[in-house]
C-alpha cells in the first residue's frame, strides 16, 4: 500500500519492477525486501546521508516492502532499517545483497556487469570429469599473509590443466564471519566473501578457468545459516518465544542442526524461494558449471539420519526437487552434486518418480571401505570383498551417479588426517605412505564413477586440513614423481592416448578376488574391444608376485599402460615386474582366457590391448 514519508507529504508507492534486493534502473535503484512483521521499512545509505526516515518503503500487502530511490547508484553502501512494533529500530543487511564491505559491515549496491567476451566454455561429459576439490583461502597462499584469493589461484590453472583436471569444486565462498573459514558458516548467501576477492574476483577466476578448459563447481550450504554475523536471525524483529530465529527459521524442534539452531524453515514459501533464487543466482550470474549441496541429509531429515523417517522434512525434500528441476529444465548440462553420504539411491533418482533429482552424489559406499583398506596397519585386515563391493557400487544402475574419492575436506579434518598421515602418523613421507596412498588413488581413477581428489593430494600433502594453513607447494618438487603418477592416472582415466577408453565407461566386472593373497582384478569397458577393454590388477599386500595367473576377457597381447611401482614415481619404489603379457586359451575367473602378470607390493597395473 502507498505510505507517506515522514520527511515530506510525498506518497510512496511500491515499485513495479520485478526482482528482490536491489533492482537497478536508469537514474536510480529499486529495493524490495520480505519483512512480514515490520510496521515500517526504510533504506539508509550514502545516497541519503544515512537517514533513517528519508526513504520509506511501501507495503505490497503480502509481507513484501519496496521503494524506488532516484539518485542511488552502484557503489553506494546501505542497510535496511526496520521498525517492528515498539522495538528499537533494527538495522539489517539486504538478504539478497551481492556484495558487502564485510560480513559485519554494510551492503553495497553491486555492479552486475562483467565482460564475459570470449567465454565459450562447454561442460565436459560427466563420464570425462575429473574433479579437484579446492579451498580458495589456502590453495595458493603464503604463510602469515591472510587468506588466499581467487586471483592467486589463476597462476596455478596451467598446472591443473597439465595435471589433467577439468573441473574445480570450490568450498563455499558466500560471505562468512572473519577472513578465514572453511565456508560452511554462511552469513550472507548471495554475497561473495570479500577477503577472497569478492564478486569481481570470482568472475575473473571462473572466466580464467574456462579459458583453460576447466569447469567450476560451487559448494552451497542450505542446511543451516551462520550462526555468526547472521542478519537473517530475527530479521524483521519477530521471533517465537521458545525458538528465537524468526521468519527465516523453524519455530520448533526442527530448527536444531549439528551447527546450531539455524535450520531454515523450508515450509515457508518465501524461504523456499530465497534458496531457489540463490541456486540459480550462482549459476546465472557467475556462469558456474554446477553446484555441490552440503549435507543434504540435514535438509531432508531433522536428525540427519537416513534410517529415521520420524525426522523426515518433506518440505526440505520438495525444495531440493524444485531446485534440481529448475536447473535441469533451464541448464541441463550443469551438474548438481548431493553430499548425503547415506547410500540413498533416491538422492539421484529423477524427481518424476519421487527422487531428489541430483545428477550425482558423493559415495560413502566407496570412500569408507577403500580408505579403511589402505590405512589399515596390517595386511590381514584388508578386506578384498569390501573393495569388490566398493568397485561395483552404483546408484540406479548408473556409475556416473557417484563421485568417488579417498580425500575430501571432511576426510582430512575433523579428527582425521590426509591418507599418507593416517597410514603412518608422523611419517607421511614413508614408503608405506607413498605406496598405499597411491594404491588408493589408482582405485579412484580406475573404478566407475566421477573421480575427485582434494588439493595437494597429488603431491602427498601431509597433516590435516586447516583453513589458516596454506598448501605446502614445496612438496610438489619433493614429490614430483608422485605428482607424475597422478597425472598419468588422470590422463589414462580421460583416455588421452586412445588406449583406455573403457575407464570412461559404465561397466565393471570384478572377476578376481583373492582375500588370502590380497589381490583383486577387474575388467572395465565402455563398448569393448582393443583400446577399450581394460584390466586392472591391484595388490593390497606387501609382497611381490613375479607371475600371478588370472582371467582375461580377450585373447592376445595385453600391454601395461600403468605400473604404480615404477621407480620414476619414487626413488623408493621397487620397479618390480609389471610386464606385458599374452592371454591364452583356458578359462579362469569366469573369463574365457587367462594370463600371467607380475606385480609389486601395494601396486596397481592397468592393461589394455593395442587398437587394431
Amino acid at each position: 500500500m502507498p505510505v507517506k514519508s515522514l520527511d515530506s507529504p510525498t506518497t510512496v508507492s511500491p515499485t513495479a519492477r520485478r526482482g528482490m534486493g536491489t533492482i537497478l534502473f536508469e537514474g536510480g535503484v529499486a529495493f524490495r525486501v520480505w519483512a512480514p512483521f515490520a510496521s515500517e521499512v526504510f533504506a539508509a545509505g550514502t545516497f541519503n546521508q544515512w537517514s533513517t526516515t528519508a526513504n520509506p518503503f511501501a507495503s505490497e500487502g503480502n509481507g513484501y516492502w519496496s521503494t524506488e530511490i532516484p539518485g542511488a547508484k552502484i557503489g553506494d553502501e546501505y542497510q535496511f532499517v526496520i521498525r517492528s512494533g515498539e522495538n528499537p529500530l533494527i538495522w539489517r543487511k539486504n538478504p539478497y545483497a551481492s556484495e558487502l564491505v564485510n560480513s559485519s559491515g554494510n551492503a553495497i549496491i553491486h555492479d552486475p556487469n562483467f565482460d564475459w567476451k570470449g567465454d565459450n566454455f562447454t561442460m565436459p561429459p560427466w563420464n570425462e570429469l575429473v574433479i579437484y576439490e579446492m579451498h580458495v583461502g589456502t590453495f595458493n597462499d603464503a604463510p602469515g599473509n591472510g587468506p588466499g584469493t581467487f586471483n592467486k589461484i589463476m597462476p596455478k590453472l596451467a598446472y591443473l590443466q597439465d595435471l589433467g583436471i577439468n573441473a574445480i569444486e570450490i568450498m563455499p565462498v558466500a560471505e562468512f564471519p572473519t577472513d578465514c573459514s572453511w565456508g560452511y558458516n554462511p552469513s550472507q548467501p548471495f554475497s561473495v566473501e570479500s577477503a577472497l576477492g569478492g564478486p569481481q574476483g570470482l568472475h575473473k577466476f571462473i572466466k580464467a578457468a574456462h579459458e583453460y578448459g576447466i569447469a567450476v563447481i560451487l559448494d552451497v550450504v542450505y542446511n543451516h545459516c551462520g550462526p555468526g554475523d547472521n542478519d537473517l536471525w530475527c530479521f524483521d524483529g519477530w521471533s517465537d518465544g521458545n525458538h528465537a530465529g524468526g521468519i527465516y527459521f523453524y519455530d520448533n524442534e526442527r530448527v536444531h542442526t549439528p551447527w546450531g539452531a539455524t535450520r531454515p524453515d523450508y515450509s515457508r514459501e518465501e524461504v523456499r524461494q530465497f534458496f531457489r533464487d540463490n541456486a540459480l543466482f550462482w549459476l546465472n550470474k557467475y556462469r558456474l558449471d554446477g553446484l555441490r549441496f552440503d549435507s543434504v541429509v540435514n535438509i531432508r531429515n531433522r536428525n540427519g539420519n537416513n534410517n529415521d523417517p520420524t525426522g523426515d522434512l518433506p518440505d526440505g525434500w520438495g525444495l531440493l526437487q524444485w531446485i534440481n528441476n529448475e536447473i535441469r529444465t533451464k541448464q541441463s548440462w550443469k551438474i548438481t552434486i548431493g553430499e548425503d553420504l547415506q547410500n540413498n539411491e533416491w538422492i539421484t533418482k529423477d524427481t518424476g518418480v519421487g527422487g531428489a533429482g541430483f545428477c550425482t552424489q558423493w559415495d560413502a559406499g566407496f570412500v569408507h571401505p577403500v580408505r579403511s583398506a589402505i590405512i589399515s596397519r596390517y595386511d590381514d585386515s584388508r578386506d578384498m570383498l569390501a573393495i569388490r563391493d566398493a568397485l561395483s557400487h552404483d546408484y540406479n544402475n548408473n556409475a556416473m551417479q557417484r563421485v568417488i574419492y579417498t580425500e575430501s575436506h571432511d576426510e582430512v579434518a575433523n579428527g582425521k588426517s590426509r591418507v599418507p598421515e593416517e597410514i603412518w602418523p608422523g611419517n607421511a613421507n614413508s614408503w608405506f605412505s607413498q605406496k598405499r596412498s597411491t594404491l588408493g588413488a589408482a582405485m579412484v581413477f580406475t573404478a566407475p564413477g566421477i573421480p575427485m581428489i582434494f588439493q595437494g593430494q597429488e603431491f602427498l600433502e601431509d597433516g590435516y586440513f586447516q583453513d589458516t594453513v596454506p598448501l605446502n607447494w614445496s612438496r610438489l618438487q619433493d614429490f614430483n614423481g608422485i605428482n607424475l603418477l597422478y597425472r598419468d592416472l588422470i590422463r589414462l582415466r580421460r583416455n588421452w592416448f586412445n588406449q583406455t577408453r573403457g575407464l570412461r565407461g559404465q561397466h565393471v566386472n570384478v572377476h578376481h578376488v583373492n582375500n588370502s593373497d590380497k589381490v583383486i582384478a577387474f575388467h572395465r569397458w565402455e563398448n569393448g574391444g582393443p583400446g577399450d577393454d581394460i584390466v586392472v590388477v591391484a595388490n593390497f599386500a606387501n609382497r611381490i608376485y613375479s607371475s600371478y595367473t588370472l582371467g582375461m576377457p580377450r585373447a592376445g597381447q595385453w600391454c601395461v599402460r600403468f605400473n604404480s611401482d615404477w621407480q620414476g614415481y619414487s626413488k623408493n619404489f621397487g620397479n618390480h615386474v609389471g610386464y606385458d603379457t599374452t592371454a591364452c586359451d583356458g578359462s579362469m575367473d569366469n573369463m574365457p582366457f587367462r594370463a600371467n602378470v607380475g606385480i609389486g607390493p601395494y601396486s596397481v597395473l592397468i592393461l589394455s590391448q593395442n587398437n587394431s
